[in-house]
């Protein structure tokens, strides 16, 4: 059974990034092999519209398999749940947006390369803090270098 995942912007660069390279092509096949199952939101389209071409065609090849999920009253309203907790301010309202689609389309997994505003020990446990106040189920939040199977990717490596 797949895990049910949601991937910020940063992952989908995350193959052209010298330092994050050769992990994210791991994430990648692992999502095509189905051992993770995507859920996009039209934001990282939009934050995706001024990277490079081989940065788009990523998210383009996972999107057909991918669960798009809609910007909901729900959505907004956690969202904004986090600032008002200190978590985050106003200005990374985006990062807020990405672990609110996550907790409320019920995503097991939150990956991402964003270790100043999401993959962040501290701030970890006060966003499902507030999932558990607003209702919600807790969500893993980790960086694709801690979830990906390496087991799945050693034949790839030969």
């Amino acid at each position: 059974m797949s895990i049910r995942t949601y991937a910020d912007t940063s992952v989908y660069g995350g193959p052209y990034d010298e330092e994050f390279a050769e992990t994210s092509r791991q994430f990648f096949a692992q999502v095509r092999a189905g051992r993770f199952s995507l859920v996009v939101l039209a934001v990282v389209e939009d934050e995706l519209a001024e990277a490079p071409p081989e940065v788009w065609s990523i998210y383009e090849t996972v999107l057909p398999e991918a669960t798009v999920a809609e910007i909901t009253e729900e959505v907004l309203d956690l969202q904004q749940a986090y600032p008002d907790a200190h978590i985050l301010t106003p200005t990374w309202e985006d990062d807020a947006l990405h672990i609110a689609v996550a907790t409320v389309q019920g995503c097991d997994l939150i990956v991402s390369w964003n270790f100043q505003h999401i993959v962040h020990f501290q701030k970890i446990p006060q966003y499902n803090a507030v999932n558990a106040l607003q209702g919600y189920d807790p969500v893993a939040i980790h960086s694709p270098r801690e979830v990906i199977n390496d087991d799945d990717t050693l034949g790839e490596k030969r």
